[in-house]
């Protein structure tokens, strides 16, 4: 079977949370996480959760605990807390409670950053994996990035990925 036939097959509606780590901005002022919410209904999708979380390893581990045990999203889209300084600890967070890694994103998240900021792009340490049964991306912060991750790579394969993560 074909990509499209795939394709064809997936759900059209999924779940989403909307997770942004942050030490200064507050959900009022969360530009990015509400462009990604205001985007994910646009296109037909439930937000079941848009939280903002201190740049914290224990509260982010504990925010993404709940977040895929209470709300059990399909897809748990994570903002910030990705880059190289000391707070940075997004993927030290989130990485150890992956049981798989979708190890293509990081990279192509990288070489399209790198179409649109040029070298900076090495300092990208976005990844993705699964939790339990929700798919979990974790990108910069910044809006631009937001846009380019889940425009490009993320919402084309909503559906697609909460059926095979569901085994269906």
């Amino acid at each position: 079977m074909g990509t499209a036939e795939h394709k064809r097959a997936t759900p059209k509606k999924v779940t989403l949370a909307v997770h942004s780590l942050s030490s200064t901005r507050t959900l009022a002022d969360d530009v990015a996480g509400h462009w990604i919410r205001q985007q994910a209904e646009a296109l037909g999708h439930e937000v079941v959760c848009h939280r903002v979380v201190a740049d914290d390893a224990a509260a982010i581990t504990l925010a993404v605990r709940e977040i895929v045990e209470n709300n059990a999203p399909d897809i748990l889209l994570m903002t910030g807390g990705t880059g190289l300084a000391p707070r940075d600890v997004t993927i030290e967070a989130v990485e150890p409670m992956f049981t798989k890694t979708l190890s293509a994103f990081g990279p192509l998240f990288a070489q399209l950053s790198l179409q649109e900021i040029g070298s900076a792009a090495i300092m990208s340490r976005a990844t993705a994996g699964v939790i339990g049964a929700t798919v979990v991306f974790c990108m910069p912060g910044s809006l631009n990035a937001c846009k380019l991750a889940c425009t490009r790579l993320i919402f084309p394969e909503l559906g697609h990925l909460a059926k095979h993560v569901k085994g269906a």
